[in-house]
């Protein structure tokens, strides 16, 4: 079942994959980042800063939709079909709604890090409510159908 996105579009405009090397990684720094997304591709027929564009091939846009808001997404697809904007400006855009969310991301990722047995534990935590959950499952589903244990 395909979701919203579907797929995340890497720097070179295919699907986004560490292997591809086309990765913005929730690790990577804010100048990390923004030395990824500054010279990704973009509509390929806009050729120069006059030409206008179609945000729909563009996968700089793709990422648009997961992290900038309605009303400054649909203004950079405005500007980009009527070459109001060129792509460095819609960069731009999409950097100032991605750095904040992907920075709370790595800090959380970095304290956790900085701690392995913590992580260990909330996994023995959840797994441990888990099997309880599934145990009362099975239990009501043995009964329902008259299953002995």
């Amino acid at each position: 079942k395909l979701t919203e996105i579907p797929k995340v579009p890497g720097t070179d405009g295919r699907k986004m994959s560490k292997s591809l090397n086309n990765a913005i990684l929730l690790s990577d720094t804010p100048e990390e980042i923004t030395a990824k997304v500054k010279p990704m591709m973009t509509d390929p027929a806009r050729k120069r800063r006059g030409d206008p564009g179609n945000p729909e091939i563009c996968p700089v846009f793709d990422l648009h939709q997961i992290f900038t808001p309605a009303a400054q997404r649909e203004a950079c697809a405005t500007g980009c079909r009527t070459a109001g904007i060129g792509c460095l400006d819609c960069k731009g855009v999409l950097l100032t709604h991605m750095l904040p969310p992907l920075a709370g991301i790595r800090e959380r990722r970095e304290r956790f890090a900085a701690k392995p047995r913590e992580i260990v534990d909330i996994l023995h935590e959840g797994s441990k409510k888990a099997r309880a959950f599934a145990q009362s499952t099975m239990a009501e589903v043995r009964s329902v159908i008259n299953l002995e244990p």
